[in-house]
Parts: structure tokens; C-alpha cells; sequence
């Protein structure tokens, strides 16, 4: 019976845990703000903006000082892909640079007086390609159609100068390999398909830690380790706090996650190649290694403040880190073994490859094994530093009541 009543009573003070930090959360304004706002609102506003996908119709601007048929030829290609819009023509380079200076164009396409007459005399001949390097999308754009077009441009004028007689000694003398360029994981070549999973991984794990904190850092500043000392008096052990709240942030998470890795691919259409079971086999131990993860990090809050600028400040090198945006065998030792320490490293690659890749549970069973392992490990990290803020919490009280008894020990004294 006494087995049965401990289980009863770890129940009771579990629920307990769960009804007082539930409170909690929908008490403070802020964690409402990370816990429900921003990850509701913030995939939306960044998949709109990158629902093209691709910056089509870049502007450049033309200096041409050959004044040929064939650098009309040229502009009038770039100006038919779907990539490049020819906006102003430049008497010179000055007047080019003034107009990217206004950001009025992206880029400038500079063609010299011996285009032409270089073409002519079979010597290769150049096409100055000057971009805006402050986006990247419009410098791919502006030279990567400058690009194409010299390439099909050369095809024709080896066509004329190689004096064949079938159309099938022309293709095979300007093109002797056949090329089919067909993009892996991202067929439309869009920015959002690519870079978007990533962020909603990484959201997933911000928004705990920082919600987490937050509400560390609001209880700190309303009494020093009081937070802790009704919870301690329920019983004895920290196990009970961590899964009450764990249960707590996991409830509303479940219902976060499903949203941002499910719902808002699927609103805007971006690659969603994976089923419900092996995504929510993934974002089970991704959620709780997040959870127990921000528990460990609010310990070292102290004000609420410190929490943005600590998890806020990591954010854009944690995506850095996972290989979401840089490729994993290009980042250095050291920093591969920094990321080790972030949940969101993995469940990052485990949901591309899932979601976007199309790769099974065995493919991502490294990762799967390596999220259960930081489950753990903040698990025990959150039970450890838990217990030594109880602890604090008591030394706290016990000599604040020690003060009070001589104070008013004091007080007797006098009055004697």
C-alpha cells in the first residue's frame, strides 16, 4: 500500500506542479507573447515574404559602347529571362554607378568598344558584369543570366564557324556532353524551400527557451528563491517540479509544433514529403530535449531581460551551425562540437531530411539517437540545477526566519 500511496502522492504533487506553472504562463503577458504570438504569427510573416520564392525581374543597368548588333543581341536575351529586367541604359560607368548608388538597379552589364570587333576577329571578347552584393538573390540573378545568355550566345557562333552539315554535328560540336540540370530536395529553386524548414525547427526551440526564461526571470524579480519554496513544501525531491512543468510546456508545444512543422509548410506550399508518423516520432524527443534544455538555461536567468539577449543573440548562428544554411562539411571542427550542444542541431537535419529530402526513419536514426541522448542529459541537468535553487531557496529562508527571531529577540530586550 505504502508503493501505491507514493505513486498517488508524486501524481498529486505532479498535477499540482502542472495547475501552478499553467497558471503562470497565462498570468505573464511575455511568455504569452513567446509561448503563442510569435510562433503563430512569426512562420507567417516570414513565409509570405519568401513565398516567391525567387526575385524575378532584377533591374540592371546597360553601358554599351559597342553599339553593335550583337551587344543589342545580348541585352535583348537578358531582357527576355525571367531573371533580369533591363530598367536604364548608361551613357557611362559613373552615371551606372550612380544609379546603383540610388538603388534604383541591382546591377550594370558593361559592354567595351572592341566587343564586336573582337567577335569578328575570333578573339574572345568580354562582358563587364558589375552587382549589388548587399543581396544576394539579385547578384545570382544578374550574373547567372549574364552567364547563360554568353553561353548560348558562344553555342551559335560555333555553330556558324564550324562549317557542319547536319543539325546533329552542330549540337554535338557546341554541346559534345548533354547536361540536364534538375535541382535535388527543391525544384522551383526557391529561398523559402530552402531555408524555411530550418527556422521552424529553430523557432520551436527559441521560443521554449526564451518563454522559459522569461518566466524564470519574472518570479526572480518578485522574491528572490520564493518561487521555489512553496513547491518544496509539497514534498521532498526536485523530480516532481521538473516533470510538473515539463508536462506543463509540453502540452503546449505539442500543439505549436504540429502548426509550424506541418500546417505552415503545407499553407504555402512549400516541399512536405514526409508523413505524420515518422514527424511526430522526430518531434517527440525534439520537444522534450528543447523543454528540459530551456529548464537548464532559466536557471542562469536572472532578470527577464537576460534571456533575449542570450537565446536572441545565438539565434542566427545556431542555423549557421546546424547545415541549414551552410554546408555541414564546411564548418569547422570546433564549431561542429558547439553545436553538439543545441537540440535544434539535430532535429534540424532529422526534419529536412524527413520533410524535404524524403529520407526515412533509418536515414535519420543518428540524429534520432543523438536527441534522445540530450533528453537525457538536461534532464538531469535541469534535476541538478533545480535542486540547488530549492537549496538556496531553504538557506534563503532559514535565515530570513533566523533574522526575524533575533530581530525580534531584540525588540524583547529593549522592552525589558
Amino acid at each position: 500500500m505504502s508503493i501505491f500511496r507514493n505513486i498517488h502522492d508524486s501524481l498529486q504533487d505532479i498535477c499540482f506542479v502542472w495547475r501552478e506553472e499553467m497558471k503562470q504562463v497565462f498570468k505573464d503577458e511575455g511568455v504569452i507573447i513567446f509561448f503563442f504570438v510569435v510562433p503563430l504569427i512569426y512562420p507567417l510573416l516570414y513565409s509570405w515574404i519568401y513565398n516567391n520564392e525567387k526575385w524575378e525581374e532584377v533591374p540592371v543597368v546597360v553601358v554599351d559602347h559597342s553599339h553593335s548588333a550583337l551587344s543589342r543581341k545580348f541585352v535583348r536575351m537578358c531582357d527576355a529571362s525571367p531573371d533580369v529586367k533591363v530598367a536604364f541604359y548608361a551613357q557611362d560607368m559613373d552615371e551606372a554607378k550612380s544609379l546603383i548608388s540610388r538603388q534604383l538597379v541591382r546591377g550594370i552589364y558593361y559592354f567595351p568598344a572592341d566587343f564586336d570587333v573582337n567577335v569578328s576577329r575570333l578573339q574572345q571578347a568580354t562582358v563587364g558584369v558589375y552587382c549589388d552584393m548587399s543581396l544576394m538573390l539579385g547578384y545570382k540573378a544578374v550574373f547567372q543570366t549574364a552567364q547563360m545568355v554568353s553561353m548560348e550566345m558562344g553555342k551559335q557562333i560555333k555553330t556558324k564557324l564550324g562549317r557542319n552539315y547536319t543539325a546533329r554535328e552542330e549540337a554535338i560540336s557546341t554541346q559534345p556532353l548533354a547536361v540536364d540540370d534538375v535541382p535535388l530536395f527543391n525544384p522551383s529553386g526557391g529561398y523559402g524551400s530552402f531555408i524555411l524548414p530550418g527556422v521552424l525547427m529553430l523557432i520551436l526551440q527559441q521560443t521554449l527557451a526564451l518563454g522559459i526564461g522569461l518566466s524564470a526571470g519574472t518570479t526572480r524579480e518578485e522574491s528572490r528563491y520564493g518561487w521555489l519554496v512553496p513547491l518544496s513544501r509539497h514534498y521532498n525531491g526536485t523530480l516532481r517540479i521538473v516533470l510538473g512543468k515539463a508536462l506543463c510546456y509540453f502540452m503546449i508545444y505539442a500543439v505549436i509544433a504540429a502548426w509550424l512543422v506541418a500546417g505552415v509548410p503545407r499553407l504555402f506550399h512549400f516541399p512536405q514529403l514526409a508523413e505524420w508518423w515518422p514527424l511526430m516520432v522526430i518531434m517527440f524527443p525534439y520537444l522534450l530535449a528543447c523543454i528540459f534544455f530551456g529548464m537548464t538555461m532559466s536557471c542562469m536567468v536572472k532578470y527577464r531581460e537576460n534571456v533575449m539577449l542570450l537565446m536572441v543573440f545565438v539565434s542566427v548562428p545556431l542555423l549557421f551551425m546546424a547545415g541549414a544554411s551552410w554546408p555541414q562539411s564546411n564548418i569547422p571542427g570546433f564549431w561542429q562540437g558547439v553545436s553538439w550542444l543545441f537540440p535544434s542541431t539535430f532535429g534540424v537535419r532529422a526534419y529536412i531530411r524527413l520533410n524535404s529530402m524524403g529520407a526515412s526513419l533509418q536515414d535519420v536514426a543518428q540524429e534520432y539517437r543523438i536527441l534522445w541522448v540530450h533528453v537525457f542529459v538536461y534532464f538531469v541537468a535541469a534535476c541538478a540545477v533545480y535542486r540547488y535553487q530549492i537549496h538556496l531557496a531553504r538557506k534563503h529562508k532559514n535565515e530570513r526566519l533566523t533574522e526575524l527571531r533575533q530581530n525580534k529577540a531584540a525588540r524583547e530586550q529593549e522592552k525589558a
